[in-house]
């Protein structure tokens, strides 16, 4: 019992100073004890990680993959080894595979896959499935290194109907594969300041609160920007925080010398994608004060809001996405995700306008990839930086994970009727439901919350409930970290904190993907009764302690 009090006072002292991920890590320590102790099993919804997978594209993922092991044999066979694919006559033979194998899984939305890339994008047949059969192999490497040339096209597809929801623009998106969106986030980072788009100490806002990291990154030696925060800090009409950005806040934007926008939409923890009338405020700002303002969006929620618009569609000349597959998919573990930037941007724009010194700086960094190097668009200089440049050549997301980042677009391209996208949508919104109904909570539909985590209010909740009075003492004798513990403590129900992320201090996030239905319910009572017990404490004693000495925001 004394070690597991340390553990307690250890997790107490850490509260605030360290990122909520590693807070989280010493919460499950502390659950896992107390799970020993009793028959309740640990509930972890401190972590995003859903718990469904696409499995239809992954089936016919699978199914292909035999397709070029054939292909790979019929070339050379020798026991354990064989040949690569080869491209000619290629496309009959897969007719030939999918006549022989009509009952192997995927088969179906294999065919409908691989004729999207025939029918629909005009693709030469054994180009087409070669590039499919060789990367799925993964025996080569990735040619072009920025990304496959028709699996770019398929998944810009995908990105277009997703994120852009099929608005016309006048040009197309470059796409770099990568690692999934943490990945790229790094990459863009590393790249503005290796072109100097951006310098040590300048001025960026980052929309709050946001993903931990996305915090942290810029206070990094390497970085040291000084940082503009946006706060969503919108109210509805009964004082209830909506997760938006009033104009208060995104007219900081209009001040020139903040040269960059980072921001998660829909957000991380909030999950709630930007409203029409905040994003067309923030085009006017764009527009008529701040023109050369670089964004940075990660949409790895938008698939989870109906009719969702990414910022790439809305201010695309001044937007570079990031985006991962990993959430609605059920993809985590893969790692693919990608960066899209428009042809006409303003990256490149402010790479052609740099100062002589910069521009010689970037000359003698790209030297051994061109004779021009001062003509390599900024995201192809991306690629090269990602690798260091010196190896340029190795560069690119692995040709399996390319593949299967295909599959998984083709997959929602031939879904006319968006069945797996309901499905994602369902699960979300339903647990949501069970959460809020067991804090005692009405939900309203809101358009565009994407359902994905809950953040929770917990002064909130006291005051609708108990009133001011009421709200005013558990601000006076407890800490957020005081329900943290005893969740986990009591319940092993690991949770994290909105603090963290530059949220309220006061408020909980809670992810609704990556637990059963019914733990939801289980949650939300548990959560409730802590915070009925403590009003029980109030009516009996009316009194107040002296507040805990842990950090709070």
């Amino acid at each position: 019992m004394g070690d597991y009090n340390l553990q307690r006072e250890e997790i107490e002292r850490v509260y605030g100073k360290v990122s909520p991920f590693e807070f989280k890590d010493r919460l499950i320590d502390l659950a896992e004890e107390s799970e020993k102790s009793g028959v309740r099993s640990l509930l972890d919804a401190g972590r995003g990680n859903p718990n469904w997978i696409a499995a239809a594209p992954r089936e016919a993922f699978f199914t292909f993959g035999q397709f070029a092991l054939e292909e790979s044999r019929r070339v050379w066979n020798d026991s354990a080894l064989a040949g690569m694919p080869q491209k000619s006559g290629i496309s009959g033979r897969f007719v030939n595979f999918l006549k022989i194998n009509g009952k192997a899984p995927g088969i179906k939305l294999l065919k409908k896959m691989i004729n999207y890339g025939i029918t629909i994008k005009n693709f030469d047949a054994d180009e087409w499935i070669y590039e499919l059969a060789n990367g799925i192999i993964g025996d080569t490497y990735p040619q072009p290194d920025r990304m496959l040339k028709q699996v770019e096209s398929v998944v810009h597809d995908y990105l277009i109907q997703e994120l852009c929801y099929n608005e016309p623009l006048e040009r197309k998106f470059d796409l770099f594969a990568v690692e999934g969106a943490t990945a790229g986030m790094c990459y863009i980072f590393d790249s503005l300041i290796a072109n100097n788009i951006l310098s040590r100490g300048d001025k960026i806002a980052i929309m709050v609160p946001i993903f931990t990291p996305y915090l942290e990154i810029p206070h990094l030696p390497r970085y040291d920007f000084e940082v503009i925060e946006l706060l969503a800090q919108d109210t509805d009409e009964n004082g209830i925080h909506r997760g938006q950005y009033p104009l208060s806040e995104l007219k900081k934007l209009c001040d020139p010398d903040i040269k960059a926008l980072f921001v998660v939409n829909p957000s991380n923890p909030p999950s709630v994608a930007m409203e029409p009338g905040a994003v067309e405020k923030l085009k006017q700002i764009v527009e008529k004060n701040n023109p050369d303002l670089m964004i940075i969006s990660d949409d790895v929620y938008g698939n989870f809001i109906d009719n969702f618009h990414s910022l790439m569609a809305d201010l695309p000349y001044n937007t570079i996405g990031v985006y991962s597959f990993s959430k609605y998919f059920g993809v985590t573990g893969w790692r693919l995700g990608t960066i899209a930037l428009y042809q006409d941007n303003v990256f490149d724009k402010l790479l052609g306008e740099l100062d002589s010194d910069k521009k010689e700086k970037a000359k003698r960094r790209y030297a051994a990839l061109s004779t021009n190097p001062e003509r390599i668009p900024f995201i192809d200089r991306i690629v090269a930086d990602s690798r260091q440049v010196a190896l340029d050549h190795t560069a690119g997301l692995s040709t399996p994970q390319q593949v299967q980042m295909a599959f998984f677009s083709l997959f929602s391209l031939v879904d006319r009727e968006s069945e797996y996208k309901k499905m994602a949508k369902d699960i979300c919104r339903r647990r949501k439901k069970l959460l809020f109904e067991g804090l005692g909570i009405k939900t309203s539909e809101d358009p565009f919350s994407a359902s994905y985590y809950a953040q929770f209010n917990l002064l909130e909740w006291a005051s609708d409930n108990y009133g001011e009075e009421f709200a005013r003492y558990l601000k006076c004798n407890y800490r957020t970290v005081d329900i943290l513990l005893k969740l986990a403590q009591e319940s092993s129900i690991v949770l994290l904190g909105g603090g963290g992320f530059h949220g309220s201090s006061w408020s909980i996030r809670i992810s609704l993907a990556n637990l059963e239905d019914e733990a939801y319910s289980k949650i939300g009572q548990v959560i409730r009764g802590i915070l009925e017990q403590y009003a029980v404490n109030w009516k009996t004693h009316g009194k107040t302690k002296s507040p805990m000495s842990i950090p709070q925001k």
